[in-house]
């Protein structure tokens, strides 16, 4: 795996390609509270006419815009996590469905969370210190630095919505630009992913996105054959 770069693998081989952005995208959004299946989410994203899927229409603009988030970002791995980086994507994932230019003017709270985001007075300086901190603090290692940064950037939650979709992008914009395998959280382990934002638990969180990206990579490998 250390000389294939993968992000060309993404690009070039097809069934990998859809196979990737189909699973990214349901996971994603399922971890939200989306309805779709995994079918009718490749059905949407790759507009299987074949498939009729019956969806709410906020369902189907999420599904969409997840994968041209993707494609946003694996096509501009070349820049830098800053301030308007990370908000094109906030702004691609809530296409059709909010007004994003910019990080949030409202206050917002997280459903079944204890913790409280900032207020929104306070939020774009916690973003420039978050983007600061990011380019430049120094990690043990790039999955303690995408565990910590992830559990801080949900803490802040910068966006009216769509901040955890946000979120899971950036962690594999940080890990393709590295040429590793992504790491994609599984709706399955949900409740899992949640407490380590609650407890902000960067060693374990670290742990198990390493786990997932090495499982990516398997997988990954069967494509190759």
């Amino acid at each position: 795996m250390k000389n294939l770069d993968i992000v060309a693998f993404i690009k070039n081989n097809k069934s990998y390609f859809e196979d990737y952005i189909t699973r990214s995208t349901y996971n994603s959004n399922a971890i939200e509270g989306s309805t779709l299946s995994y079918a009718d989410t490749y059905a949407i994203v790759f507009k299987d006419d074949s498939f009729k899927v019956s969806a709410k229409p906020r369902e189907i603009y999420e599904a969409i815009n997840h994968k041209y988030a993707l494609n946003f970002v694996i096509d501009n791995l070349q820049n830098e996590a800053d301030e308007r980086f990370i908000i094109e994507i906030a702004k691609i994932i809530n296409k059709n469905i909010n007004d994003i230019s910019g990080f949030r003017n409202v206050d917002v709270f997280i459903r079944g969370a204890e913790h409280i985001p900032p207020k929104k007075e306070v939020v774009q300086n916690k973003m420039l210190y978050f983007i600061d901190n990011y380019n430049n603090a120094k990690h043990t290692s790039i999955f303690e630095k995408i565990a910590y940064n992830h559990i801080e950037f949900e803490k802040i939650h910068p966006f009216a919505d769509g901040n955890g979709r946000t979120g899971r992008l950036i962690i594999n914009y940080e890990l393709l630009k590295h040429n590793i395998a992504p790491s994609i959280i599984p709706v399955e382990d949900r409740s899992k992913y949640f407490e380590f934002l609650k407890t902000s638990n960067v060693e374990n969180f670290s742990i198990y996105l390493e786990d997932l990206s090495k499982q990516e990579a398997e997988r990954l490998k069967k494509f190759l054959l």
